[in-house]
């Protein structure tokens, strides 16, 4: 009876052991499962912000050559485009079609002056910039945070340019043409401040 009880309060002892441990398994593969999908969250919000960093900037540069003329400097959408452009956009010119792209729109700026239209040189010029960066620049700088601080600097001085233009903070908020403009510089500052933030964390 002496051995029988040992033998069963060590198998006791045992199984509370094990379901210990799967306990403690299951607690580490609920905090894995977290923070995996809480990584992957912050990963798709850095992507997604960049896609609307990217068409922001986009917009302005189309609303800037269309009749809405701003007395902004839109030149310094072409390298914050290019420092906030997706990845796979990004790699997709820098390839073969930039190239060509870029190969093309000199041609027809040395040859054909007159014939290459206004509103073309600034997207002509960030292909080629995309095209000819070293890598230093289009790779190491791009995708470091030195890259998300030269487009929070160019969001911030577009910013206050624009509200300078518009003749304060309150009329850039309620004139009929200064509203696309700021929610679309606004727009600008997500990115790099979402990006800088995931940086220091």
């Amino acid at each position: 009876m002496g051995k029988s009880y040992l033998r069963m309060k060590s198998d006791s002892v045992s199984g509370d052991l094990i379901n210990s441990d799967f306990k403690d398994l299951a607690a580490a593969a609920k905090k894995l499962a977290t923070h995996a999908v809480h990584l992957g969250s912050l990963g798709f919000g850095t992507t997604f912000l960049e896609w609307v960093a990217s068409f922001a900037a986009i917009y302005l540069l189309v609303l800037d050559r269309t009749n809405w003329k701003t007395n902004i400097l839109t030149g310094l959408l072409i390298p914050y485009i290019f420092f906030s452009l997706p990845s796979l956009i990004f790699s997709f010119f820098r390839g073969e079609i930039g190239s060509w792209i870029a190969f093309v729109a000199v041609i027809l700026r040395l040859f054909f002056p007159k014939r290459f239209p206004e509103w073309a040189e600034l997207p002509a010029a960030l292909i080629l910039l995309m095209v000819v960066a070293p890598s230093l620049i289009a790779t190491t700088v791009r995708d470091d945070w030195i890259g998300v601080a030269i487009c929070l600097v160019i969001a911030a001085y577009l910013l206050q340019e624009h509200i300078r233009a518009s003749g304060g903070f309150r009329n850039a908020f309620t004139q009929r043409h200064g509203v696309s403009n700021t929610v679309g510089i606004i727009c600008l500052f997500i990115y790099p401040v979402w990006a800088l933030v995931l940086d220091i964390l």
